[in-house]
């Protein structure tokens, strides 16, 4: 609002200069007045020299006038000067009266006067004019310009472009607008980073739970297929009849455990229903799995793009978490792990290392070895983590494919699991910098290599 004062106070002294000039101009002009007495004696002295020999035209160039020697009393000549009000006189040297003699001042006076006022308006036309431009001027970088940029911004904004900040000019009239729209962007622009985290977390949290709960509901799934199957060889024996130190059938139809210091008798409907409820357990373990698994495919099409970060970390938290892992068979450390600084992603690092093992002791069930050491590249040094076991390996077919997203290869096929374990160990190794190689070798090998600091 100030710029736009400033421009209304400057319209308005413009415009009072240019009345003061012009006012000024209409007052400066006086009617100058004939002084007959100085043209009487401009008049004798013409007549006086004329009659010592001066010729007329040196009378007409001494004394500013035109001497007509005219008698006629009309005369096209003297009438035009008659009618431009020029001052006639008679001309008569020595009283012989020759003709008349003329001033045609006023014309002069008029001619002159007219061009001295239109040198005047022209420069106070240029006045405005130029005071006209500069207004104009001020006016497109003070409203005009700042305009066009709000609406080019907004274009920008509404096509999500956040990262351009808007010029807030000091001396604009939208001055506040225009820094009020810059804060939005950047509250847009905060909002949109706060959504993008959030679902990022989201998506990450959601990927990491849908695929860490296929292992205890495997657990359980096998759990139940182990109970299942003794309470049926616990009714095959009793239907088979009862052997020495075997439980057998009393009278009433129950199941006792044949020691005479046993208390515990169960009935076969009871068992039966045991093996009822243990199915309708592993029946929704199953369905745990299906509904987890369409979780994980949803969440895992933007999972790839999930941010990983490279910080120093000691190589000590390497080996300690493969100390820590308990629940995938015998794991044998044929090494201690080279002592240094390492870039890696602790949470993925951790992620990358279960699911190496626990597809090792999925596939493999046998003692997975892990050995550690230094490679040493052309520029870079690695400290190279090699997990390996005595299974059959992969198949050859199969072995360039099992890093691709949602492939599982012939061995698979009876096994659950969605195919994304590999291609996450792959994914998060690059993104801290190391990388990854498999082969088989007596059993199937993975290296992991992680780039030192």
């Amino acid at each position: 609002m100030k710029g736009y004062r400033k421009i209304i106070v400057f319209f308005i002294l413009l415009m009072t200069a240019a009345l003061i000039v012009l006012v000024s101009m209409s007052k400066s002009g006086t009617y100058k007045k004939r002084d007959i007495a100085e043209y009487n004696d401009k008049l004798i002295g013409m007549e006086e020299e004329y009659l010592r020999g001066v010729s007329a035209e040196e009378l007409e160039k001494r004394y500013g006038c035109r001497i007509i020697f005219s008698k006629n009393f009309v005369d096209g000549e003297l009438s035009a000067y008659y009618r431009d009000n020029a001052l006639v006189i008679d001309f008569a040297p020595g009283g012989e009266y020759l003709g008349k003699a003329v001033w045609d001042d006023t014309k002069s006076a008029y001619n002159s006067a007219r061009k001295k006022n239109l040198i005047v308006m022209l420069t106070v036309w240029g006045v405005i004019t130029l005071c006209g431009i500069i207004l104009i001027v001020i006016l497109y970088f003070a409203m005009i310009r700042p305009v066009k940029e709000l609406n080019r911004f907004s274009t920008e904004i509404a096509r999500g472009n956040l990262d351009t900040p808007i010029p807030i000019r000091k001396s604009s009239i939208s001055e506040g607008f225009t820094e009020s729209f810059d804060l939005m962007r950047e509250e847009l622009k905060a909002s949109r980073e706060r959504e993008i985290l959030a679902d990022k977390a989201k998506k990450e949290m959601v990927a990491d739970l849908s695929h860490d709960i296929k292992t205890p509901a495997a657990t359980i799934q096998a759990t139940c297929e182990v109970l299942e199957m003794k309470v049926r060889r616990k009714l095959g024996e009793e239907q088979n009849g009862p052997t020495a130190g075997s439980s057998g059938t009393d009278a009433s139809g129950e199941i006792g455990s044949g020691r005479s210091n046993s208390a515990i008798t169960v009935s076969r409907d009871e068992l039966e229903d045991v093996i009822e409820k243990v199915q309708s357990i592993s029946a929704k373990t199953e369905t745990i799995n299906s509904i987890m698994g369409n979780v994980f495919h949803a969440s895992m099409e933007e999972l790839d793009r999930l941010e990983v970060a490279q910080v120093e970390e000691s190589t000590e938290l390497i080996e300690n978490y493969f100390r820590s892992l308990k629940d995938y068979g015998t794991i044998i450390l044929d090494n201690e792990i080279p002592k240094c600084l390492v870039y890696m992603d602790r949470l993925r690092m951790e992620q990358v290392i279960d699911n190496v093992i626990g597809n090792s002791h999925k596939y493999a069930g046998t003692d997975i070895h892990v050995s550690f050491d230094e490679l040493e590249g052309s520029v870079k040094k690695y400290i190279r983590v090699r997990v390996c076991d005595n299974g059959p390996g992969v198949d050859e077919d199969d072995l360039p494919l099992i890093t691709e997203k949602y492939f599982r290869g012939k061995a698979a096929k009876n096994q659950s699991g969605y195919g994304i374990g590999m291609h996450l160990v792959k994914s998060y190794m690059e993104k801290m910098g190391g990388g990854m190689e498999y082969y088989n070798d007596n059993g199937f090998v993975v290296e992991l290599l992680l780039k030192k600091v």
